[in-house]
C-alpha cells in the first residue's frame, strides 16, 4: 500500500473519529441544556391581554382597552380551517417534530445561501419561543437557545398547547396580536366566525404583515393567499371544490386610531364605569377583561348614521351634538352619541356636556302637578306678555292664546300658562319632580324659582333621556349602566348588572304624562317625530337666545335625548343661530330629525307596542284669572326688557 493512501485513509478516520466525537459531545452538550435549562418568564406580549369590549350580543367588538391588542381563544374554538391554514403556510410537520426540523433548517440554509431568496427554516414552536421568551435579534447565540428552548417546551406542553399560544401571540398588523384581535382588526369579527377564505388571508399575513398588508400590498397578499390554498389541497385539509370557490376576502379599512370615531366615546365611557366598579388598572389594561356592554351594535349604527346624515351640514365650528339612548325600564344605554371623533375631542358630548333644557323640563312640573290633582284639562291664560308674581315673561314672538287648556299648552309650548302652574304648585316641587325622575340634584341652574318650570337648568342628554324613561316606564326610576357584565380571561362573570328600578311616580300619573307628550308629537310641536312609524311621546326644547336646541322622547322600549349646543374658543356657550343654514335650530329642527330616523331605524326589529291607555285625573278648574290684577300685563306696557323663555310656537311651521 502506497505510504499516500494510507496516510490519507488515515486522516479520513481521524476526521470521521473527530466528527463522532464533536457530534456526540454536541449532542451531548445540546442535551444537558435541555435538561438543565428552565423556561424563563414569558415577556409581556405573550401574557398582557387587553380587555375586550363587546356590544350588547357578546359577540361583535366595540374595541379593546390597553396597549397591547391581544385576546386569547382556546384551541378548541378556533375553526379547523384557520388552524390548517397556519400548519399548512407555517409548519406541516408540526404534530410529528420534536421542536425543530432539521430538514427545514438545511433547507432554509441552502436557498439563502444559493438563491436570491431568504427563507426561514423556524417551526411553529420555534416561532413561539421567539415570540414568548427572547428577542428578534439574529444572532448564533440568540438561535442557540431558540432550539434548546424549543426541544425544553415540546417536552413540557402539548403540541396543541403550543399551537394555541401561537395563534394567540403572532403579530398580525394593524396593532394586533393573535388571531381574535386580527380577525376583528381586518374583518370585524371573533375568529371563530371566520371562514376559510378569511382564515387563509390571516394566516398569509404571518410571514410579514407589513409586506403582506391588503392596503399596500394587496396582490403580492393575493398570491400567498392562493399559493396558501394550494399547500392546504395538497395535504388533504381542503378539497380542490373548495378552493375554486373560495375568493379573495374583503378587508375593513384600516384604522388610523382605534379610538377614532364615534365609538372612541364609548370606549372611554366603559373605561371610567370599569374604574368607578373598583376594577383597578392592572386588571383593565393587562389581565384580559371581556366587557359585555349594554350598548345594542345596531341602534349605535344607526345613531351614528342618523347625526351623519340629517345633522347639520357644514358642521359648524364649537357645535356639540350629544344623543343618549336608555333601555326603558332598566336603564341600560342602548346607544350614546358623544362626538364625531374621540381622538380629536375627548369631551363627551352625551355625558359632560350641558345646555339648558327650555321647554323638555315643562314635563317634570306638568307630572307635579297632576300628583296635586291639577289636570290636563285645566284652563289657563295663553296670553302674553305676563308678569307671574314678581316674574316677567313673553311666548315666543309675544304670541297671545287666550284662554287655553294644560293640555294645548304643551302641546304648542306655551310658557305663560307654564309659569302660571309652576307658581300655584310651588318651583321646588317642580325641581323634586326633575329629580325623583332621575335628573342629578347637582344639575346647574337647578334651582326652586319660577323660570325651572321652563328650563333653566342645565343638564346633561343622558340625564333627560333618563328622566323621560322613567315616565316611559309608567314612574320607574332606573340606574343607568353601559356594562352588562365582566369576565375574567377565562370566562367567570366577575360582575354584572341588576336593574333595580324603583316607583317614583304612581303609574296613573306617568301614563297621564305620556297622553300628553303623545299630544305633542301628534298635534303640535313635535310632528317630526311622527316619522318614527310607531307610537311615540316627546317634547321639543328650545332655550333663550338660541343656546341650546333639545328633542326628547321615548316609545315604551327606549328614550332618547338629543342635545345641540355651541361654544367659542373659549368654552363659552354661543348662539346656534346660523347652524346649519337656519335662522333658528329649534328642538323640531336638527335634533327632532336626528331623534326620528335613529329611533325609527332602533326599532327596526322591535315589536309595535301602544301606549297604557290614559287614565283622566285632575280637576278641570279654570286658573286663567288667578293672577288678574297682579299677573298679566297689559299690552301697552308691555316694553321690550321683558324676559322672554323660549317656547316653540315657530316650530310649528318648521320644515321637516
Amino acid at each position: 500500500m502506497a505510504p499516500s493512501k494510507t496516510l490519507t485513509q488515515a486522516l479520513v478516520r481521524l476526521a470521521l473519529m473527530a466528527a463522532l466525537v464533536g457530534g456526540s459531545l454536541g449532542i451531548a452538550l445540546f442535551s444537558a441544556a435541555v435538561v438543565f435549562s428552565s423556561i424563563p418568564t414569558p415577556n409581556q406580549v405573550a401574557v398582557v391581554q387587553s380587555t375586550a369590549v363587546f356590544y350588547a350580543d357578546g359577540k361583535s367588538l366595540i374595541g379593546n382597552i390597553g396597549e397591547i391588542q391581544r385576546v386569547d381563544v382556546d384551541i378548541a374554538e378556533f375553526p379547523d380551517h384557520v388552524k390548517y391554514a397556519v400548519l399548512a403556510i407555517e409548519d406541516k410537520n408540526f404534530y410529528e417534530h420534536g421542536g425543530f426540523s432539521p430538514i427545514g433548517i438545511a433547507r432554509a440554509l441552502f436557498n439563502n445561501l444559493f438563491s436570491d431568496t431568504t427563507q426561514g427554516g423556524s417551526t411553529i414552536t420555534q416561532q413561539y419561543v421567539k415570540n414568548a421568551y427572547l428577542t428578534q435579534e439574529q444572532t448564533i447565540i440568540r438561535k442557540l437557545r431558540e432550539l434548546v428552548l424549543s426541544v425544553k417546551l415540546e417536552t413540557m406542553a402539548s403540541k396543541d398547547e403550543i399551537l394555541e399560544n401561537y395563534l394567540n401571540t403572532a403579530y398580525m398588523g394593524r396593532s394586533a396580536y393573535g388571531f381574535e384581535s386580527a380577525a376583528q382588526a381586518y374583518f370585524g369579527k371573533s375568529v371563530r366566525d371566520i371562514s376559510l377564505a378569511e382564515g387563509a388571508a390571516l394566516a398569509a399575513l404571518l410571514r410579514s404583515p407589513g409586506g403582506y398588508s391588503p392596503e399596500n400590498n394587496a396582490e403580492r397578499l393575493e398570491n400567498r393567499w392562493n399559493f396558501l390554498l394550494r399547500q392546504m389541497v395538497n395535504q388533504g385539509w381542503a378539497t380542490e371544490a373548495e378552493k375554486e370557490v373560495t375568493t379573495f376576502p374583503k378587508f375593513k379599512p384600516k384604522r388610523v386610531n382605534r379610538l377614532g370615531g364615534p365609538n372612541g366615546h364609548l370606549l372611554a365611557y366603559v373605561r371610567a364605569q370599569l374604574d368607578d366598579l373598583g376594577f383597578t388598572e392592572q386588571e383593565i389594561e393587562l389581565n384580559g377583561l371581556q366587557v359585555v356592554t349594554t350598548f345594542e351594535r345596531d341602534a349605535q349604527l344607526a345613531l351614528n348614521k342618523a347625526v351623519r346624515e340629517v345633522g347639520p351640514r357644514p358642521w359648524s365650528s364649537g357645535l356639540r351634538i350629544g344623543v343618549a339612548s336608555v333601555r326603558v325600564g332598566t336603564g341600560e344605554m342602548v346607544a350614546m352619541y358623544g362626538g364625531r371623533d374621540y381622538v380629536a375631542d375627548q369631551f363627551n358630548n352625551a355625558t359632560q356636556a350641558r345646555g339648558q333644557a327650555g321647554s323638555t323640563f315643562k314635563a317634570f312640573g306638568i307630572a307635579a302637578a297632576l300628583e296635586q290633582g291639577i289636570g290636563l284639562n285645566t284652563t289657563w291664560n295663553g296670553d302674553s306678555p305676563a308678569k307671574i308674581l314678581d316674574y316677567k315673561l313673553n311666548n315666543l314672538g309675544k304670541v297671545s292664546y287666550g284662554k287655553v287648556t294644560l293640555l294645548n299648552a304643551l302641546e304648542v309650548s306655551m310658557n305663560t300658562p307654564m309659569v302660571a302652574l309652576g307658581a300655584i304648585i310651588g318651583p321646588e316641587q317642580v325641581v323634586q319632580a326633575a329629580v325623583r325622575a332621575g335628573v342629578p340634584e347637582s344639575t346647574p341652574g337647578l334651582l326652586p324659582v319660577l323660570s325651572a318650570m321652563i328650563g333653566t337648568a342645565s343638564p346633561r342628554a343622558i340625564d333627560i333621556a333618563n328622566g323621560y324613561a322613567t315616565f316611559a316606564a309608567r314612574g320607574q326610576v332606573a340606574d343607568n349602566s353601559a356594562i352588562k357584565e365582566v369576565k375574567n380571561s377565562s370566562g367567570s362573570v366577575l360582575w354584572s348588572f341588576t336593574p333595580n328600578p324603583q316607583q317614583a311616580f304612581a303609574t296613573e300619573i306617568a301614563d297621564e304624562l305620556t297622553f300628553g307628550l303623545r299630544r305633542v308629537v301628534t298635534n303640535g310641536t313635535g310632528a317630526t317625530a311622527q316619522g318614527v312609524g310607531r307610537p311615540v311621546a316627546g317634547k321639543t326644547g328650545t332655550s333663550d337666545d338660541n343656546l341650546s336646541a333639545w328633542f326628547v322622547g321615548y316609545t315604551p322600549q327606549i328614550a332618547t335625548a338629543v342635545m345641540m349646543v355651541r361654544e367659542d374658543e373659549t368654552g363659552r356657550a354661543i348662539s346656534l343661530r346660523g347652524t346649519g343654514g337656519l335662522a333658528n335650530v329649534t328642538g323640531s329642527s336638527f335634533p327632532a330629525r336626528i331623534f326620528t330616523q335613529y329611533m325609527r331605524d332602533a326599532h327596526a326589529q322591535l315589536p309595535v307596542i301602544e301606549f297604557p291607555r290614559r287614565t283622566k285625573i285632575g280637576d278641570t278648574t279654570d286658573y286663567s284669572t288667578y293672577f288678574i290684577g297682579g299677573g298679566i300685563i297689559p299690552p301697552e306696557e308691555d316694553g321690550s326688557g321683558l324676559d322672554a323663555p323660549t317656547s316653540e310656537e315657530l316650530e310649528l311651521n318648521e320644515v321637516p
